[in-house]
């Protein structure tokens, strides 16, 4: 019998994936042209979808929690990125800048924090792969925060940690069947009250809560959270502005949150991931949509090859059983 912590790993890690594939046709697009092109995306757009440098870098996340456990450190992920990401094996497709410019770091001899101090430091890189640290660390906020800055030293900076942080604390309150209010009180927890992506995080809810039809917030939080004069869809802030906003505009819905998302423009694919893991969490695997969750199975390997094959639910399982083992954990 499937437990509700494994049900509930098993919907984030899912929804992560779902979330990914579904939005990453759409990345790096406004609201109106992905309306002029598609009209509105409720569903993917590829015979055969797949996650993408999303789905595969959490994965790489999950593996490293489950070699060292919550005794993971800085150096642990450092040296798995000199061991397994960089390499002639990898093509990087889909890579950010944040993972490029590090890789370049970490050759160069840099360990972290310097290794993460670079250009694209507040890029949404960890953003993006944070959802594990909060699926092992369910119901503590605090631990799965801890855990997303000890790997975003690695690869980031500033904004970007502190989006990483409050994705991770989101997703490990979710996990715990924490309601709504409960679960975007603990992502401004987990960042400084003054910081941007703080800023974001509280406007993008406020936007939601006052737009009382669910399809006018993505556009209002595509015009209040967007910086359109940078070209590049990666800020950390924008991410989880928008992604929290979304959720907050879908009262904690799986298949509004991911499908806003979708829609609202930018870095899609990720905002759709961190929507998806955080509302998976909250609902668990069994209430997915099994035409989503059943067209998802095993990473490819496109970005990072030592991932490929590896399972996404019984990734997500392993985490629960980390999960079930945190009460003696020394914060």
């Amino acid at each position: 019998m499937v437990t509700e912590l494994v049900d509930r790993a098993r919907g984030a890690f899912m929804g992560l994936a779902i979330g990914d594939a579904l939005g990453s046709p759409t990345e790096g697009k406004t609201p109106a042209q992905i309306q002029q092109r598609w009209g509105r995306v409720t569903d993917f757009l590829t015979e055969q979808p797949a996650g993408t440098d999303d789905t595969e870098y959490a994965l790489f996340s999950a593996r490293l929690l489950q070699r060292h456990g919550f005794a993971l450190t800085s150096a642990n992920v450092a040296q798995a990125w000199r061991d397994e990401i960089i390499s002639e094996k990898n093509e990087y497709k889909g890579a950010g800048f944040s993972e490029i410019l590090t890789i370049a770091n970490l050759k160069r001899g840099l360990q972290p924090p310097q290794s993460g101090q670079h250009l694209h430091s507040w890029s949404d890189g960890l953003a993006m792969r944070a959802a594990p640290y909060g699926i092992a660390a369910a119901g503590n906020a605090q631990l799965a925060a801890k855990l997303a800055e000890i790997d975003g030293v690695v690869s980031h900076a500033g904004e970007g940690i502190y989006a990483g942080k409050a994705v991770a604390a989101a997703v490990a309150l979710a996990k715990s069947g924490a309601n709504e209010d409960q679960i975007l009180a603990a992502a401004l927890q987990a960042v400084p009250e003054e910081s941007w992506c703080g800023y974001a995080i509280r406007t993008g809810i406020a936007i939601a809560r006052n737009h009382l039809e669910f399809w006018d917030a993505p556009q209002a939080l595509y015009d209040a959270l967007v910086c359109r004069y940078y070209h590049w869809a990666d800020l950390a802030p924008e991410a989880v502005g928008l992604a929290f906003g979304v959720i907050a505009a879908a009262r904690g819905n799986f298949e509004q949150a991911v499908i806003g998302a979708v829609n609202a423009g930018r870095d899609t694919d990720t905002v759709a991931a961190i929507c998806g893991a955080i509302t998976g969490a909250k609902h668990g695997y069994s209430a997915l949509p099994a035409h989503w969750s059943n067209r998802i199975q095993a990473a490819r390997g496109a970005c990072i090859k030592t991932v490929a094959g590896m399972d996404i639910l019984s990734t997500a399982e392993a985490l629960a059983a980390l999960a079930a083992r945190q009460e003696n954990v020394d914060e």
